[in-house]
């Protein structure tokens, strides 16, 4: 099992970098990407809503609030596709995304310890704490590559955006455990669906990328990259 979910998550990470650099290289592909994603995902979100079996009017209130937030998710992704710098950053953090990932699934197998919550009993706080671990190494390491600079802030961008990315991961786990289901599709056959792998993604990137651009010295460090 541990191996299944293991390949799962590499499969998806080796997906994701891919289809993130024929981005980086061709515009036209963002929009396909943008498009898929956004389609399928919200029609996932409105079937998980729909067995959660809320009253009408939660259930619109839900869709309504995914759709704006989707929508300004995708349009914000083709706005900054016009600078490729930004989009470089963007990898960075889907680095970091993939990295809070799979060290939360690593270090929740390997030293198990106490439940994170009941929201979803495979949650741990060595995971939590995994997951945090392996942003700061890999977001690191791409920051120092790109720009051969590094700052103590990077950590900070690095947690936050690990964070974000598990208040994503507890987030869709509880709707899924609401509504009784494993997977909030089939649209990967065998992998799940598109939320159940992006989850996380939907709020580490626009956290992490805020965190990001906000803060005074990280922008003088990424400066070489606009240069």
């Amino acid at each position: 099992m541990i191996n299944k979910n293991l390949k799962k998550r590499i499969f998806t990470s080796i997906t994701l970098l891919i289809l993130t650099l024929l981005i980086i290289k061709y515009n036209v592909a963002l929009v396909y990407v943008l498009l898929v994603f956004g389609v399928v995902s919200l029609l996932e979100f409105m079937s998980l809503i729909n067995k959660i079996k809320l009253n009408k009017f939660y259930s619109l209130i839900s869709s309504i609030f995914f759709t704006v937030y989707l929508f300004l998710f995708c349009s914000i992704f083709f706005l900054l596709s016009n600078f490729l710098q930004l989009k470089i950053i963007i990898f960075i953090l889907l680095l970091g995304c993939i990295a809070s990932d799979i060290g939360g699934f690593i270090f929740g197998k390997i030293f198990k310890g106490p439940k994170l919550t009941r929201i979803s009993p495979n949650k741990t706080y060595a995971g939590a704490l995994g997951s945090i671990i392996l942003t700061i190494a890999v977001l690191s390491c791409a920051i120092y590559f790109f720009t051969n600079n590094l700052s103590y802030v990077v950590i900070i961008i690095a947690i936050i955006t690990s964070i974000a990315c598990q208040i994503g991961d507890l987030f869709f786990s509880f709707l899924k455990r609401k509504a009784k289901i494993k997977d909030t599709g089939n649209f990967l056959p065998g992998h799940g669906g598109i939320l159940d792998r992006l989850d996380g993604i939907f709020l580490g990137i626009p956290f992490g990328f805020i965190s990001f651009i906000s803060n005074p010295t990280m922008f003088e460090l990424v400066i070489p990259l606009f240069t």
